[in-house]
């Protein structure tokens, strides 16, 4: 054969194999699988274009972690409050029941170990139901595609939606386990009772936890996730009743169970408790607002804000309430106030403006307010009908009763007339018990703040803002700006003992006038009740609160210092005009703040911050909060090591001069012993403060304590206005603190002040402030000799003998001709070791 011949054969081939395929592509059964093949191509294009390329990525649900509630503990690591949008508790999946797991499966996917993420055959019996009636669209989801939609999808209605859930169903099964896919199901789903996942669940409806529910209880909760609020026992006991059994019969056919466990389980009450309302806290309101305020400034409210967030972080709060503590407070305080504000007539209902209420939403009107009140046996009630005589009033829990004319016959302040004629339905008032019926109350309108501090840290061991936080939300512990009135006094004269006076200084208590300036002209100062005293020791001026010697001395030592030391232990952020106005409480300042410049002097004069939290850890045990927060080595030893003892790092600077701080806090132990706080005297420890009352008088203080607590409070209404004349913080509120200290230091070990270095304890003439050798200090508290401190070489010299001995008094026997000693007086010495020294 040719060469030309051989390259012609394949050329003249083409033809017949184009023929060929042209034929093959004409007939049926090639067009048909062709054109099927190319509607799947274009079907699975769309799918990718519309679907599939636009799903969430599933990486995110392997590092998913559910929104969980916010933890706080108080000081000694107990639960105390919770922050929270959703009741969730996390729980890996070893800590599920097996019985629990086998009761979900049974209701919602008993197939689940077995498909990858769809249940085919499920979805073509639930297109068949779709198409053959009309109607919402019901599916056949496995919880795989639950996790995906209640995860990464919405919850629109519609097969786009459904289409997406099985993709990504399909595409989850690929990435996780199926163990890790219920435990993020069990943890996330929502069942009622603002309850999610199976373990808060078990808690809203039963009170227990999830490994104490019995069989049908676990039943129960696996028929939730169809529709929490079709199987509430409230309002569907029968449909919950039938489709547990339901469950309890599907757990028998899957082989999850035996004929006997279901016949015992059918046979039982669904056993659920009645729906509880968010527990609110009786006591430290307003410190857990304070605490929830700082979180939120620091990380946020939501998911959006931060992983840290609040009601989604999950963090453990530790902070400083000492329930105690803060028990003692509120109640002293707002006793306090209710025996200033009795006998004034009825303050009004709790609310503004009225409710409108009738027989049907009463109780949901009167969730929605959260008004509520936790003091002795009194409760917030809701007026729903008055007729004739009596008031028919409601309660949060559903309770009724009657409020009858004669339990509210007290006058309405201001108005005049009876309190019941003035109560209209919608009104929520306070209420207490009178044997069957009620008997009206009155919440006080004069309110004040108080806190308590720990003067060796700053923290803040309790607060309380008002009578109660869930009926007045402003915190006037640290919102309310009020005027010191003479508890800044102290804070005046330590400036003065910084700039060289002493304790028993002379400064004269007369007429004390000052120019100040063109525009403001003469201003002349005047005592509390009227004029002058004379030449006295600073001492007696703090123990008297001496306004002409306050602004006398403020004026000898600058205002200018005296400004500069209030900024420096925090009384207000900025320096105050240089007005002598000020050293007797013209500016405006907060209990928080004054409580923690007392507890700076208490402190030797260094720095404190007052703190509510003392550490946040995230949901995996991380401390975040303080930034760089390092664990005290061998604090958790069993027992001791025969090592130093680990001691916390005093980090705090000083701010002012450590013994005129001391100096100070010992004279404001003598307005315990001797002056305006003598109220306090017979609590038999050592306690320094001082009263204080505002012009008006509008505001009353005290503010003081011991070496362990600090403590401060005021009195006054929201809107400043005049108290009475007779209103004085040693007449209000001094017995207040006295109610609190009674029961705070019952049992509390008795421990004096501690001198600095160098500090010189002298006996010295209470009245002329001059040193005595020939008497000694008692236990009387006006006592003409006393102890006082003095800084090295600033007290008054007294004669001396040769070697700088103290010369004794000496007589003479008249039978002998030689001097006799007389018997050898206590020395000062005597008095330290008794003491225990003097640091």
């Amino acid at each position: 054969m040719s060469v030309s011949d051989t390259e012609a054969t394949p050329d003249a081939a083409r033809p017949g194999w184009r023929a060929r395929f042209a034929r093959i592509r004409r007939r049926w059964w090639f067009r048909l699988p062709a054109f099927a093949f190319l509607l799947a191509g274009i079907g699975v294009f769309l799918i990718w274009l519309l679907l599939w390329r636009t799903l969430p990525s599933v990486d995110s649900l392997r590092a998913y972690e559910p929104p969980l509630p916010t933890n706080v503990r108080g000081i000694e690591g107990d639960p105390i409050h919770s922050y929270a949008r959703e009741r969730r508790v996390q729980l890996s999946y070893a800590e599920y029941p097996p019985l629990l797991v086998r009761a979900f499966l049974a209701a919602e996917d008993r197939t689940f170990f077995e498909h990858h993420g769809v249940d085919y055959p499920g979805i073509a019996a639930a297109v068949f139901t779709n198409l053959t009636r009309s109607g919402r669209p019901i599916g056949a989801s496995t919880i795989t595609q639950q996790v995906a939609k209640n995860l990464l999808l919405t919850n629109e209605v519609s097969y786009v939606r459904k289409a997406k859930e099985a993709l990504l169903a399909y595409r989850i099964e690929s990435a996780l386990t199926k163990q890790q896919i219920l435990e993020l199901y069990l943890n996330q789903i929502a069942l009622g009772r603002n309850a999610f996942g199976v373990e808060a669940a078990s808690h809203a409806y039963f009170g227990k936890e999830l490994r104490e529910l019995t069989l049908p209880q676990m039943a129960y909760l696996a028929i939730l996730p169809k529709g929490p609020s079709n199987y509430t026992p409230e309002r569907g006991y029968d449909r919950a009743i039938a489709r547990r059994n339901w469950v309890l019969g599907e757990m028998e056919r899957n082989g999850f169970i035996t004929p006997a466990q279901r016949a015992a389980a059918v046979a039982q009450p669904l056993g659920t408790i009645p729906r509880q309302t968010p527990r609110q806290e009786t006591a430290g309101g307003y410190f857990i607002e304070e605490v929830r305020r700082q979180l939120l400034d620091r990380f946020g409210e939501n998911a959006k804000d931060g992983p840290h967030s609040v009601y989604a972080g999950g963090l453990w709060v530790r902070t400083s309430l000492d329930p105690k503590i803060q028990q003692d407070a509120q109640d002293a305080l707002r006793s306090g106030l209710i025996r200033f504000d009795s006998g004034r007539g009825w303050s009004g209902p709790l609310n503004k403006p009225r409710l409108e209420v009738d027989e049907d939403n009463w109780q949901s009107a009167l969730l929605n307010t959260n008004i509520a009140i936790d003091y002795q046996d009194w409760q917030a009630a809701i007026v729903i009908a008055k007729d004739g005589g009596e008031a028919r009033i409601g309660f949060a829990d559903g309770r009724t009763g009657v409020l009858p004319r004669g339990n509210a016959v007290m006058p309405v302040r201001g108005q005049g007339g009876t309190a019941f004629a003035a109560i209209l339905p919608g009104d929520i008032l306070a209420v207490a018990p009178a044997g069957s019926q009620w008997s009206l109350r009155s919440v006080p309108r004069v309110s004040g703040g108080m806190v308590v501090e720990d003067p060796r840290t700053g923290r803040i061991l309790a607060m309380q803002g008002g009578f109660d936080s869930r009926i007045q939300s402003f915190n006037r512990a640290t919102q309310a700006m009020r005027q010191p009135g003479s508890t800044i006094k102290p804070i005046v004269y330590a400036a003065a003992l910084e700039a060289g006076m002493t304790p028993a200084s002379i400064i004269v208590d007369g007429p004390f006038c000052v120019n100040q300036g063109g525009r403001l002209g003469q201003k002349c100062f005047r005592n509390f009740g009227g004029g002058g005293a004379g030449p006295h020791t600073m001492r007696w001026g703090v123990e008297q609160s001496r306004n002409l010697m306050t602004v006398r001395a403020a004026a000898q030592t600058g205002m200018d210092k005296v400004n500069d030391l209030i900024q420096r232990v925090g009384v207000s952020d900025t320096k105050f005009p240089p007005y002598l106005s000020y050293a007797l409480g013209a500016g405006e300042t907060t209990v928080m703040r004054m409580v923690n410049a007392y507890s700076i002097l208490a402190n030797q004069g260094r720095e404190l911050k007052p703190t509510v939290i003392d550490f946040v850890q995230d949901r995996r045990g991380k401390v975040i909060l303080p930034e760089n927060w390092r664990a005290c080595d061998g604090c958790n030893a069993p027992d001791w090591d025969g090592k130093p003892m680990p001691r916390p790092q005093i980090k705090s600077r000083q701010i002012m001069d450590a013994m005129s701080a001391y100096q100070m806090v010992h004279i404001m132990e003598g307005v315990i012993q001797r002056g305006t706080a003598t109220t306090l005297r017979d609590l038999g420890r050592p306690i320094m403060g001082k009263t204080g009352t505002s012009t008006g008088p509008t505001d009353v203080w005290f503010v003081g304590g011991t070496p362990q607590m600090i403590a401060g409070l005021y009195l006054g209404f929201d809107t400043p206005r005049n108290l009475g004349g007779y209103a004085q913080g040693g007449t209000i509120a001094a017995p207040i603190y006295k109610s609190f200290a009674v029961k705070a230091y019952k049992d509390m070990e008795v421990l004096p002040f501690r001198a600095p270095a160098g500090i010189r304890m002298v006996r010295i003439d209470r009245a002329s402030g001059r040193p005595v050798y020939g008497g000694w200090p008692t236990t009387d508290p006006k006592a003409g000799i006393i102890w006082e401190a003095f800084k090295p070489e600033t007290e008054a010299r007294r004669a001396t003998g040769r070697l700088g001995e103290a010369r004794a008094p000496v007589t003479r026997d008249p039978t002998r001709a030689a001097p006799v000693q007389r018997q050898a007086q206590p020395r000062d010495s005597d008095f330290l070791q008794r003491e225990g020294g003097i640091y």
